[in-house]
């Protein structure tokens, strides 16, 4: 049997790492009922790290003991953008809906592009700035709550949804969106000089350590889990980050950018349809509709950021 290689099967292996980036939001839905947000995201991170340990620390230390001082700093703070990242958004799951999380947090690509211009020189088109417009519309209707979602009365781990804010979870979103956009921006300076294996490995133990002290010194019992927990917390680190992102990864490597990031748009489809079937959590009317908004502006704004530059043969990509 031959094996199966990626850049000839993407119809196959693509909705695959879609699907499985999908179910982030269940597994860590389900943690929720017993651990707080910023443990699940520490954990995410830990075990993944742990998962390419022995696959990546030899050629980790070999690329590393030769990098500059000035890689080695952006790769930590690439590691503190994804930190900052996933402690945002599984929060932002703890007071709002599915839908509206993880539609919000897939606005990355428009903040990637708007900052992009200050440090690559990237152009903005006029679509594009279009299709900015169309989001933010969107994403002002995604966020239309009433004055009662306004109410500040305290939320449990046990129980996410009891009395949600979900302007707050929103807006938490929004800021795992931003903070996902640094992580990429960083990242595409830092793989410019380590490969892709080392980088991931490299940030994924960074971000471990930034969450993991956060825990050591502002919270207490934040790293106790039960058996149950550890089903989940492995989970997530398993399907969603090492297979999911993996696969995304290799793709980046073989297609286009803007290929990839149309087709992740799949992801709050596939989420919100998971969250349905397991967790009987059925979206509002203009949830909905902003997010169907979202999603077109997304889709616009990619779509008009392409340009015809070639890459610049000085700043090429480190191959894995």
């Amino acid at each position: 049997m031959k094996n199966i290689r990626i850049e000839k099967s993407p119809g196959v292996l693509l909705p695959i790492a879609i699907l499985a980036i999908s179910t982030a939001a269940i597994f860590i839905r389900s943690a929720q009922r017993t651990l707080p947000s910023i443990s699940i995201a520490a954990y995410r991170m830990i075990f993944a790290s742990l998962f390419l340990l022995p696959f990546s620390i030899k050629k980790a230390l070999n690329e590393l003991k030769d990098v500059q001082l000035k890689t080695f700093f952006l790769l930590l703070l690439s590691g503190l953008f994804l930190a900052l990242h996933f402690a945002s958004w599984i929060r932002s799951l703890d007071m709002t809906n599915v839908l509206s999380s993880v539609v919000l947090v897939t606005t990355t690509p428009i903040w990637v592009s708007m900052i992009s211009p200050f440090f690559f020189r990237d152009k903005i088109s006029k679509k594009f700035l279009l299709g900015l417009l169309i989001a933010f519309a969107g994403i002002l209707i995604v966020s239309g709550v009433s004055i009662a979602d306004l109410d500040t009365s305290g939320m449990t781990a046990r129980d996410p949804l009891a009395q949600p804010n979900k302007l707050q979870g929103n807006l938490l979103a929004l800021a795992g969106a931003f903070f996902a956009a640094g992580y990429v921006i960083i990242g595409r300076m830092v793989r410019q000089q380590i490969s892709t294996r080392t980088y991931t490995f490299g940030v994924y133990t960074a971000s471990s350590i930034f969450l993991l002290a956060y825990i050591l010194l502002f919270t207490r019992g934040g790293l106790r889990i039960g058996e149950k927990d550890l089903i989940w917390l492995v989970l997530l680190a398993l399907i969603p980050q090492l297979i999911g992102h993996s696969l995304i990864n290799r793709f980046l490597g073989n297609f286009p950018a803007h290929t990839i990031s149309i087709s992740l748009l799949g992801e709050p489809i596939g989420s919100t349809i998971l969250a349905v079937i397991f967790l009987g959590e059925i979206p509002e009317i203009h949830e909905i509709t902003g997010s169907a908004v979202i999603l077109s502006g997304i889709l616009l704004a990619i779509t008009g950021s392409l340009n015809k530059k070639k890459p610049n043969p000085a700043n090429p990509v480190k191959p894995d």
